[in-house]
């Protein structure tokens, strides 16, 4: 074994090594030399890092804690850095890009930066064992969403949705019983703009683009506030008692993820 893979072992999950193509799906992109992914294959989940057969891009895992089944890592190629939180999450394992005006070099470190300020500061009078449970005192998680008590937000309730889904990036929707969203921009969604087209986009489309794809018209970046059970095939159920307000983690901060909107 190399370092990476004794890194990876120690923190009990396999990883492997291809070269980076440039075409097609590549996974979290820390830069043009370098993707990050999970796969699966008949003996379950495992990593995969990709880059070009000469790539000047150096990789160093800065911390593995096994008992937590996470490792940092960080890819630097000159001046260029950039940090990914590794690990496992309830069922499956999972690469977070870490926003580069947050030099982290602890895995604990790293948890706290993917936290939006909010979550940060409604965490401060909680006790430092506690702040990267799922759930504590100030917010519950699931996944890469925050939910953050929200006692005196107004709700129209005419404008309630049920079982509406919530998602960012294009990936599995979390479920929300009850969903409450205000502002954020109308957008145009579909497989070929995951990240939604404004208006003026979508109508600068020839008529061939648009009926290429089924479109589903919604918001990017809104204010979203979510109450009752919250569902994700990957998570266990929470159940959220009072309206909750809704934050993504800081990952979208992140060059690996600089695409990747939040559309409800």
């Amino acid at each position: 074994m190399n370092a990476l893979e004794r890194a990876f072992a120690r923190m009990g999950a396999r990883v492997q090594f291809g070269e980076l193509q440039r075409t097609g799906f590549l996974g979290r992109i820390a830069s043009q030399d370098l993707a990050l992914d999970v796969r699966r294959d008949r003996e379950g989940e495992y990593f995969v890092i990709s880059r070009p057969t000469v790539s000047p891009t150096e990789l160093v895992v800065l911390d593995v804690q096994p008992g937590d089944r996470h490792l940092l890592l960080l890819s630097r190629s000159g001046r260029e850095k950039h940090r990914f939180l590794l690990g496992h999450d309830e069922r499956h394992w999972f690469v977070a890009g870490i926003p580069e005006r947050t030099p982290v070099s602890r895995v604990r470190d790293a948890k706290q930066a993917l936290k939006p300020a909010l979550v940060q500061s409604s965490e401060r009078g909680v006790r430092a064992k506690y702040r990267d449970r799922r759930s504590n005192a100030a917010r519950i998680r699931q996944g890469e969403w925050f939910f953050v008590p929200a006692p005196g937000v107004r709700v129209e309730l005419f404008l309630v949705l049920r079982n509406e889904p919530l998602a960012r990036g294009g990936g599995k929707p979390h479920v929300c019983e009850e969903l409450y969203r205000s502002g954020g921009e109308t957008v145009y969604v579909s497989p070929g703009a995951p990240n939604g087209l404004t208006d003026e986009q979508y109508r600068a489309l020839s008529e061939g683009e648009r009926s290429r794809w089924e479109w589903r018209v919604m918001r990017r970046n809104p204010n979203v506030y979510v109450r009752g059970r919250v569902r994700h095939p990957d998570h266990k159920t929470v159940v959220l008692d009072g309206w909750h307000e809704v934050l993504g983690n800081t990952e979208s901060l992140s060059r690996a993820m600089r695409n990747v909107a939040f559309l409800d």
